[in-house]
C-alpha cells in the first residue's frame, strides 16, 4: 500500500496498541481501530493534499472522536456537515460511564461543535474548508481513570509519555510530509509544543490557536474571535 493518510493511521493504530499504561489510567480507547470505518471515510474524503495548514489537536474527546472517529468529531457535525457516518464497533473493554454509542451518541462535544461550527459558518461548505485545511489529532487514544474522568496525554508518567510521543511524532511527521502544509497550527499549547518538537527538522512553520474547550474561560468569552486572531498571527488569512 502506498503512503497515504490511511496507511499512516493504521500504522499508528498498531503502534499505540502495543503500548501499556498503568494506574491511574483504567481504560484506553483507540478509535483508529473500533471507529476505523468513519475515520477512514474522513481521511479519504477530505484529506487530499496538499494543504495550506494542518490543525493539530491533542487527543480524542469522549463525546467527539471517541464516538465518531473524526477529530473534534461532535457527532452532529461529523454526520450532517462533514457527511461522515458509518458503523462503529466496540472497544475491547469499556468504562461503564463512557460507553461507545457511535453515531447514536446524543452528547455534544463542545470543543468539536465550536471548531466545526466555526468552519461551517466561515467557509459554508466542507469543500471550501478542506481545500485549504485539514484537522488531525496528535495522539489517537482516549485515557480514562477508574471513576470515568478523562486523563490527557500530558498527565501520563514520563516513561509512558516518551513511548507514546515517539510513535505519535512519527505519524505527525509522515502526515506533514504527505500533506505539505505551510504551517501546522497547534490547537492549544500542548499540540503546539509537540509539533515544535516533532517537526523541528522539517521545513514547516508552527503556530498556535486557542483551544475551544469549555474548560478555558477565555474560550467561553468568544472563542471564534480569539481563534481567528491566532490564525492571523500564524500568517493564515481567513
Amino acid at each position: 500500500m502506498s503512503r497515504s493518510l490511511v496507511t499512516i493511521s493504521r500504522r499508528l493504530s498498531r503502534a499505540v496498541d502495543d503500548l501499556h499504561f498503568a494506574a491511574p489510567v483504567h481504560e484506553v480507547y483507540n478509535p483508529l481501530c473500533y471507529a476505523r470505518r468513519p475515520h477512514e471515510i474522513y481521511l479519504k474524503r477530505w484529506g487530499g493534499g496538499p494543504k495550506e495548514a494542518l490543525f493539530l489537536g491533542m487527543n480524542p474527546g469522549p463525546f467527539g472522536m471517541a464516538q465518531s472517529g473524526v477529530p473534534f468529531g461532535d457527532v452532529g457535525y461529523a454526520r450532517d456537515w462533514l457527511g461522515v457516518v458509518a458503523p462503529v464497533d466496540q472497544p475491547p473493554r469499556q468504562h461503564p460511564k463512557r460507553p461507545i454509542l457511535g453515531f447514536d451518541c446524543t452528547r455534544s462535544e463542545v470543543s468539536g461543535s465550536r471548531l466545526w461550527g466555526w468552519a461551517r459558518d466561515r467557509f459554508k461548505t466542507p469543500e471550501r474548508f478542506f481545500e485549504r485545511f485539514f484537522v488531525v489529532n496528535y495522539c489517537p487514544l482516549v485515557f480514562m481513570e477508574e471513576g470515568g474522568r478523562n486523563r490527557t496525554p500530558d498527565k501520563l508518567p514520563k516513561a509512558e509519555r516518551a513511548a507514546l510521543f515517539e510513535v505519535c511524532d512519527e505519524a505527525l511527521r509522515a502526515t506533514v510530509n504527505l500533506l505539505k502544509p505551510r504551517v501546522v497550527v497547534g490547537v492549544g499549547a500542548f499540540a503546539r509544543k509537540r509539533a515544535e518538537s516533532a517537526l523541528a527538522n522539517l521545513p514547516v512553520d508552527v503556530g498556535v490557536m486557542l483551544h475551544p474547550s469549555p474548560a478555558s474561560p477565555k474560550a467561553n468569552r468568544g472563542w471564534v474571535k480569539y481563534a481567528e486572531e491566532d490564525l492571523y498571527a500564524a500568517g493564515i488569512s481567513i
